[in-house]
């Protein structure tokens, strides 16, 4: 806008200062002295529209700037902003990643340390068979041994009670 501003002011300028040199030359060859001064004032107020105009461009010209400075500005602190707000995603994406890493990590472990505990657990098992048989096998023994045992004891007590019938008969 600056630069359509400015080319049409200095097409003002040229045009005027066109105008101006042909009012002269009229003037000179047939235009009486009281249209002249009309002339000359009317020169006068166009110069000072277009002074007034030059300055008007200048002052929005400088506002512009001044506008375009501070946008740029917002612009830069909001990227900036935004790279930094990126740079710390990325850190805790990689944190996080690391993190998950570990936990897998863990998990594995964790699912091999399953995997042998069961192993074990079936050997317990399968030794858990084993003793509840030999257990099972070694009270059958007991109960058979209490068995033969009760039925020494009371072999026992039938010879003690003929060796006592024996003895004072033998005496006599």
């Amino acid at each position: 806008q600056l630069l359509e501003a400015k080319a049409s002011l200095s097409l003002a300028q040229a045009q005027h200062t066109l105008q101006l040199q042909q009012a002269k030359a009229q003037m000179n060859n047939m235009v009486p002295k009281k249209q002249f001064e009309q002339l000359q004032n009317t020169l006068r107020e166009e110069q000072c529209k277009t002074q007034q105009l030059q300055e008007s461009l200048q002052l929005q010209a400088e506002q512009t700037c001044r506008q375009l400075a501070r946008t740029q500005e917002e612009h830069e602190q909001l990227l900036q902003a935004a790279v930094e707000q990126a740079e710390g995603l990325e850190q805790r994406l990689r944190n996080a990643e690391a993190v998950l890493a570990e936990r897998a990590a863990q998990l594995r472990d964790a699912q091999a340390q399953l995997s042998r505990n069961k192993l074990l657990i079936e050997e317990l098992r399968g030794e858990n068979r084993r003793f509840a048989m030999a257990l099972q096998a070694a009270e059958l023994k007991q109960k058979s041994m209490e068995e033969k045992n009760q039925l020494l004891e009371e072999q026992a007590s039938a010879l003690k009670q003929l060796i006592g019938k024996i003895t004072p008969a033998s005496l006599n």
